[in-house]
């Protein structure tokens, strides 16, 4: 509720507050990337979310009055594995909703062709973003090949959202399979033809991979509006050149 001056409240401030902080964050890294080029901003990124976020949570911990254990708020390490699943689970919904709003708010007012440009451009950089940031995390080596791909796969956001396999596996290749999509079965229960996904699917899991091993390789085997089985939407051949030197 705004006062009497009509002046935005607390409750306001706080979001927007935590809005334009999120803003900032994003758009320094964008001019990083613009200024220095790709490799010396995400090697900057990497230092600065640890600085920021330790610094964040800290003073808020302390302005809340809440205990950190494992760089997050107690509370969570408290919770059982099912529970912490379901947040994962949560905020990756969240995520690909937030996706979602921002397609949809561009088709509205600009048309398909519009929202599908911005899409892919934006799967662009989002995509080697999310490789560098699991392949941190996992503390991947710097040319870790398919088992490495592997691994990160199981850590993208869309592994907590949809249901993936990775199928007929060898020493050079793989397949990997979106069984299940959470956009395309919302679209199937409306009655909707599939989304044509392909060409963001091709810049993201193309870019996906060369950033976890730029050796690897990637081809589409069907994406919609590729016909595909009632089994799967989306298959995707990862290969890697064994002999190569």
């Amino acid at each position: 509720m705004e006062n009497n001056n009509s002046e935005p409240c607390f409750n306001h401030l706080l979001v927007d507050f935590f809005h334009r902080t999120f803003m900032h964050y994003a758009l320094w890294f964008s001019e990083a990337r613009h200024q220095l080029g790709d490799e010396k901003a995400y090697n900057l990124i990497e230092k600065v979310w640890k600085q920021s976020f330790s610094l964040q949570l800290n003073r808020l911990s302390k302005t809340l009055g809440f205990d950190i254990e494992n760089n997050i708020p107690a509370y969570f390490n408290n919770l059982d594995a099912g529970k912490q699943e379901e947040i994962l689970s949560s905020i990756a919904v969240n995520w690909l909703a937030n996706d979602g709003i921002w397609f949809q708010a561009i088709e509205f007012e600009y048309g398909m062709n519009e929202a599908k440009r911005c899409n892919d451009s934006c799967w662009a950089q989002f995509s080697p973003f999310e490789a560098k940031a699991i392949k941190n995390m996992l503390n991947l080596s710097e040319n870790p090949g398919l088992e490495g791909l592997k691994k990160a796969l199981n850590f993208r956001l869309y592994a907590y959202i949809n249901e993936q396999e990775i199928v007929e596996e060898k020493n050079e290749s793989f397949i990997f399979r979106m069984k299940k999509c959470r956009v395309q079965e919302a679209r199937k229960r409306k009655g909707l033809d599939d989304y044509p996904c392909k060409s963001g699917g091709l810049v993201e899991y193309t870019t996906f991979a060369e950033n976890i091993d730029k050796q690897i390789k990637t081809s589409c085997i069907g994406c919609p509006p590729d016909p595909h089985p009632e089994s799967w939407y989306c298959a995707w051949k990862f290969e890697i050149d064994l002999f190569e030197d």
